[in-house]
C-alpha cells in the first residue's frame, strides 16, 4: 500500500529535521520525504495536520512475560500496548520461564512475534545459563537464533571470573553484554532506596554503594577485555558520575534510565505504595535530578519504559511482599515529552535550541537505536517505514483500567500527561488507530 501522510510536523531527530513536511510510503519503506516520488500515487492519504509525525519509538526494555509468566502478561496484550505506544521496536530481557538461553526458545519467540505483524522484537540471549551466574551459554548460536546482546536480566552474577570470561568471550566476537550494575551482596534484600524514606518506614534498604562498586568492577573488567557493555537503568547521582567519566575515557559503553526513575523519587512510596515497588528502587531527589541533568548532557543515551507487567496477585500486597516492576509501554512517549518540558539545558553558543518535542524523540528512537547499532529510530529514504503520530498538545489522564497491557500498576495512575499516539504504522501498514 502507498501512504501519503500529509501536513505533519515530522520530527526526525537523526537527521536533524523538525518541521512541516509530507511523507511518502510505499512497499512498506519511506520513499519520499517533502516531495512525491515520480509516479507515486497514494492508496491513502493520512491528514496529520496539527500532528507530530515521527519515527517508531525504541524501547530497550520491555518484559513481554512469554514464555512461562502468561499470567502476569500475554505477547499479544503487550504488543497491543507498544502500538498504542507508539513503540515499534522492543529489547526484551531474557528472564522468562524457560529462560532464553536455547536457540529455540529464542526462535519461538521471534516466530510467535513476527505471526503477530506488529512491533519488532529484538531478544536478549541469557548471559548464562539458567541466569545461574556459573556456565556461559553459547552466545553465537543465539546470535544466530536473533538474539541481540546478551544480559543477566536482574540475577546476579557472584564470581567475577565468569563475568570477566563472558566479556572476553563477547569481545572476541563483537557482542554487547548489557548489564544492570548492582552488587549481589551490598543491599540483598533492600527494597527501598537506603535513606530517611526507608528509615522511617521500617523498609531494608539498597544503597547508592551497590551499583557504584558494581560500576568500578564492570569498568575495571571493561578495561582489560574491551567489551562493549550496555548500562541499564542508572539510578543514582554518584553511579552517573562514574559514567560520566567512564564515556570521557572512551571505554565502549552506553547506558539507559528508566522512565519512572526521571521523575520520581523515594518520597513518591508515600503510605507504601506497592505500585513504586521497583528495582532498582526509587531514589532521593537528588538522584532524580542528576538524572535529568545526564540525559541533557549525553552521559545517559536513552530512555526507557522498564516495562514490567506484575499481576494484581504479586502486586496488591504489603509493599515489602509485592513483586517489583510496572507497566510503561504506553507511558513512555508522554513521560519523555515530560522530562523534555520540564528541562531548560544551555545550547551550545551560535547553535540553535531544539525544541522539547525533538530531544525527546530522540532519547526513545535515535538515540536508542544507536545503542542496538540497528537501522531503526529514523526516517531515511529507503528504511522500513515504522512511524509514529502523535497529538503533543493532548492531555490524557493514566487509568489503569484503560491501558492496554495486562499489567495495570503504574505509580502514575491519576497523573495527567500530555501527548497522546494517533497513529502507528508498522513496516508501511496502519497497525494502530486511535478511535
Amino acid at each position: 500500500m502507498n501512504l501519503h501522510i500529509s501536513n505533519g510536523h515530522l520530527v526526525d531527530p537523526a537527521n536533524g529535521i523538525d518541521g512541516l513536511h509530507d511523507l511518502y510510503i510505499s512497499d512498506g519503506r519511506v520513499v519520499g520525504i517533502g516531495a512525491a516520488p515520480a509516479g507515486f500515487a497514494a492508496d491513502r492519504v493520512i491528514d496529520a495536520s496539527g500532528l507530530v509525525v515521527a519515527p517508531g519509538l525504541v524501547d530497550l526494555s520491555v518484559r513481554l512475560r512469554e514464555p512461562g509468566y502468561e499470567y502476569k502478561a500475554t505477547l499479544e496484550s503487550e504488543m497491543q500496548a507498544a502500538l498504542q505506544g507508539g513503540v515499534t521496536s522492543l529489547v526484551c530481557p531474557p528472564d522468562t520461564d524457560p529462560v532464553l538461553d536455547e536457540p529455540g526458545l529464542v526462535e519461538m519467540l521471534k516466530y510467535r512475534a513476527e505471526k503477530l505483524n506488529q512491533a519488532h522484537v529484538y531478544p536478549l540471549g541469557a548471559l548464562t545459563v539458567g541466569l545461574k551466574g556459573q556456565a556461559l551459554t553459547e552466545m553465537a548460536e543465539l546470535t544466530e537464533a536473533g538474539c541481540i546482546g546478551f544480559s543477566q536480566a536482574d540475577a546476579p552474577i557472584f564470581d567475577t571470573t565468569v563475568l570477566l570470561r563472558a566479556l572476553q568471550y563477547a569481545q572476541t566476537f563483537g557482542f554487547t553484554v548489557w548489564l544492570r550494575p548492582q552488587d549481589p551482596h551490598l543491599g540483598a534484600g533492600g527494597i527501598a532506596h537506603s535513606g530517611p524514606v526507608a528509615s522511617r518506614l521500617g523498609l531494608s534498604g539498597v544503597p547508592v554503594m551497590a551499583e557504584t562498586i558494581a560500576l568500578h568492577t564492570i569498568f575495571e573488567l571493561v578495561r582489560n577485555t574491551g567489551a562493549r557493555v550496555h548500562l541499564c537503568r542508572i539510578s543514582s547521582a554518584a553511579g552517573l558520575d562514574l559514567v560520566r567519566a567512564a564515556k570521557k575515557e572512551n571505554l565502549p559503553i552506553t547506558c539507559d534510565v528508566g522512565a519512572h526513575h526521571v521523575h520520581l523519587t523515594d518520597m513518591d512510596i508515600g503510605f507504601f505504595d506497592a505500585n513504586a515497588r521497583l528495582a532498582p528502587p526509587l531514589r532521593a531527589q537528588r538522584d532524580r535530578d542528576a538524572i535529568r541533568t545526564a540525559l541533557d548532557d549525553g552521559t545517559i543515551d536513552a530512555i526507557c519504559s522498564d516495562h514490567t507487567p506484575v499481576d494484581d496477585d504479586e502486586k496488591l500486597l504489603p509493599f515489602g511482599e509485592a513483586s517489583p516492576g510496572a507497566t510503561g509501554l504506553e507511558l513512555l512517549l508522554s513521560l519523555a515529552l515530560k522530562w523534555a518540558q520540564d528541562s531548560k539545558p544551555a545550547s551550545a553558543p551560535g547553535s540553535p535550541a531544539k525544541s522539547a518535542v525533538s530531544r525527546a524523540v530522540a532519547k526513545i528512537t535515535a538515540d536508542a537505536a544507536r545503542v542496538l547499532d540497528l537501522p531503526c529510530g529514523r526516517l531515511d529514504v529507503g528504511r522500513v517505514a515504522d512511524i509514529c503520530i502523535f497529538d503533543p498538545e493532548a492531555r490524557w489522564t493514566v487509568n489503569a483500567a484503560a491501558l492496554a497491557s495486562q499489567g495495570k500498576h503504574t505509580p502514575f495512575v491519576g497523573y495527567e500527561l500530555a501527548a497522546q499516539v494517533r497513529m502507528t504504522i508498522v513496516a508501511g501498514h496502519l497497525a494502530y488507530a486511535r478511535g
